[in-house]
């Protein structure tokens, strides 16, 4: 337990409660101890424990003979008559608290009609909770009513729509500030939840599109909202913002810059980066920050730093819905990169207001996960937590017609949620993805029910980043200077075979449909900045081959294709590996150094049309793999992949050295790709040329 004040009181369970005193205040001792309630009784408590703690201070674990009664203020006294707030700690993860106050149907938030606006709030923990409405000048405050279930609920008559709001909760023996955690509708930097008419809202028409048939068919492109159009003069009228990105004029055309430039690489998929409302961007104050936007408020409204108007709870859900149908209407899919693993600031996040502790993981102790770095790890077990978050879920789909969600950290969410995700999302949209970082994070969290990598058997429907094809072909993530496979490393060319294989062949995944291969994403150092440390002293030139290399290799491999922007051109960072909050001149994507590594562009637009045309690098299952996927080597150098379907027959000759190598080919076919400039289309005496990828075709096209 981290302690702030001398003398604290937390609620264990509904029998006891656990007091901390430091050796400062009063030595630590008391010889009794009552709890006040609210009608001034003094009730005796009964100390079952007493131990010295490493930090200065004496624990006392108390019991009560009557169980404590949910939503009233307590207070402990101790034998000094000095007393604290008894504040609701543990007992909000026990079974009798969820039997007791989680069998609700209540709709929460503001739900509005012309006549009256209904607020409900879920908060068995408070005692007390006003809301605040601020129409103009004034500030009106009601009363909410608490009801069963631990609901608190007001109505207001009148027509309340584009009423700015907030509530005032009494809990812990204090009144803590908060907006509505339900609603998609907030003012500047989320000071204020308003009420819509949602009816009213101006959303397009949705793109009917075809269900996906597998996640193996996906091309992900990740894009950051505001990198994608912060580079100067390329014809932008409004660069960083929502409407920006999908802007489209003669200048992007010509320059093939912005959205312009998205469709022509041909990807399937965008990964957008965080676009639900983060803290980390002043939105009064925009460009003196810079953020990826992993630093969540709120899990429903969008970030208004990406809108024309922050000011405007409307602006941003309709520009950022334009956005996903504008994308549909290109045939491009999207899929958003949500963050429900922490958040930015706990003590300001409404839920943790609302109920406090009850969404985050804590032990016995009252100590909180930090799995996440951040000291506050989600916990998406609780049946009110996980019902949150889904419908979070469900109202990003209803909204904005999305296609799949990427989740940040996901292992340190819980099995469980994530198959009641994949389930939530499919049965609304069939084909959606759900894939993340199944990181095997050190949290509260058992192993066994991390939605981790390790545990991908009992996830069926939920996609991995597979880190180990990054270490192979890419080389270690820790180690700049070692080498993977596609940077000269042939040491790997046995671990090449597998991770090409969606590593389904050696049963580390058991299917290919689970496996995002990557070696470039936001994080750490890009590829290009990873080669020139790891490839020291290779020109300008071969890097470029290398790069193309790596790239082929995600793009044909089986599993799913992830491409991070501006790695087809060999996007640089200046050697910063970690660019989270460095300004747009080292995060922009720079279109001017795209037109000057027009070869890497043009070879893996090329790479990824021959990945759309050829079902055989897009295998289903790790069935289909075993069957139609083999590898052989030339001189323990070249890798050879030879893949089919069904009359898709295709061979694959990855070089890494700066070696020649020569392959006879038994059947006829064709050259389709061969960025060594060494053949003949309908040569079968083939020469892989040094630092080259050659695609053979069998048969005539």
């Amino acid at each position: 337990m981290r302690m702030k004040d001398p003398y604290e009181a937390y609620i264990d369970t509904y029998n006891t409660i656990n007091v901390y005193m430091s050796k400062d205040f009063y030595d630590g001792q008391s010889k009794s101890f009552h709890l006040e309630d609210l009608e001034g009784n003094m009730i005796p408590l009964s100390v079952q424990q007493r131990s010295d703690l490493y930090n200065g201070y004496t624990h006392y674990r108390l019991s009560i003979d009557q169980p404590l009664t949910i939503g009233t203020e307590y207070y402990v006294y101790s034998d000094s008559c000095r007393k604290t707030p008894a504040k609701y700690a543990h007992i909000v993860k026990t079974a009798e608290f969820a039997r007791e106050f989680t069998n609700i149907t209540e709709q929460l938030g503001a739900h509005y009609t012309k006549d009256k606006t209904t607020f409900a709030l879920w908060a068995p923990t408070a005692v007390r909770i006003v809301l605040c409405l601020y129409e103009g000048e004034q500030t009106k405050t009601y009363e909410l009513k608490r009801e069963n279930q631990g609901i608190f609920k007001v109505e207001v008559q009148g027509d309340l729509h584009g009423v700015p709001y907030t509530f005032l909760v009494r809990c812990n023996g204090a009144w803590t500030p908060c907006i509505d955690p339900y609603t998609m509708f907030s003012t500047t930097d989320g000071q204020k939840s308003v009420v819509i008419d949602e009816t009213t809202l101006a959303l397009p028409e949705k793109v009917e599109m075809e269900p996906q048939q597998s996640n193996t068919d996906a091309i992900i492109y990740e894009v950051s909202i505001r990198d994608m159009t912060s580079h100067s003069d390329i014809g932008v009228s409004h660069p960083k913002k929502f409407v920006g990105f999908i802007e489209e004029n003669e200048i992007t055309r010509l320059k093939n810059t912005g959205f312009s430039y998205i469709k022509d690489l041909g990807i399937t998929h965008l990964q957008i980066m965080p676009v639900n409302d983060f803290g980390s961007v002043d939105e009064f104050h925009q460009d003196l920050y810079y953020n990826w936007g992993y630093d969540p408020m709120q899990f429903r409204a969008l970030e208004g730093s990406y809108s024309l108007d922050p000011a405007n709870p409307v602006c941003r859900i309709e520009e950022f819905a334009r956005l996903v149908n504008t994308c549909h209407k290109n045939g491009i899919r999207v899929n958003l990169d949500v963050v429900f693993n922490h958040v930015y600031d706990k003590q300001r996040f409404a839920l943790e207001t609302l109920v406090p502790n009850y969404y985050f993981l804590m032990n016995q102790n009252g100590e909180f996960s930090n799995g996440s770095g951040c000291g506050n790890d989600i916990d998406t077990q609780p049946i009110m937590s996980k019902r949150y978050f889904l419908n979070t879920c469900r109202k990003l789909i209803h909204t904005f017609d999305i296609d799949g969600l990427r989740f940040d950290l996901m292992g340190i969410l819980d099995i469980n949620f994530m198959n009641e995700v994949a389930q939530t999302c499919r049965s609304i949209k069939p084909g959606f993805m759900i894939y993340g970082e199944g990181w095997n994070m050190p949290s509260f969290l058992p192993e066994n029910q991390r939605a981790s990598q390790q545990n991908q058997s009992q996830m069926p429907n939920i996609g991995h980043f597979s880190d180990r094809f990054r270490e192979v072909i890419r080389g270690s993530n820790s180690d700049l200077h070692q080498r993977g496979y596609a940077s000269g490393n042939i040491q790997k060319i046995n671990e090449a075979m597998q991770v090409l294989a969606a590593s389904c062949q050696d049963f580390v995944f058991n299917s290919p449909q689970k496996v995002v291969n990557f070696v470039e994403c936001h994080d750490n150092h890009t590829l290009w900045d990873k080669n020139r440390v790891a490839c020291q002293g290779e020109g300008r030139d071969l890097r470029e081959k290398r790069q193309i290399l790596a790239n082929a290799m995600v793009l044909l491999a089986q599993g799913i294709a992830f491409i991070h922007s501006g790695q087809e051109f060999g996007r640089t960072k200046n050697n910063i590996g970690n660019s989270y909050n460095q300004p747009d001149a080292v995060n922009s994507i720079d279109y001017t150094r795209r037109n000057f590594h027009q070869t890497i562009t043009k070879d893996t637009k090329e790479l990824i049309k021959i990945r759309k045309e050829h079902p055989s690098f897009r295998l289903k299952t790790s069935e289909e793999i075993a069957n139609n996927v083999s590898f052989e080597m030339i001189e323990n150098q070249v890798l050879v992949y030879k893949t089919n379907k069904d009359n898709d027959q295709n061979y694959v000759f990855f070089n890494p050295t700066s070696n020649s190598f020569q392959y006879f080919m038994n059947e006829k076919g064709k050259v389709i790709f061969d960025n060594g400039n060494s053949n003949d289309p309908y040569n079968q005496n083939l020469i892989i040329a040094p630092y080259s990828v050659l695609i053979y075709h069998l048969g005539q096209e």
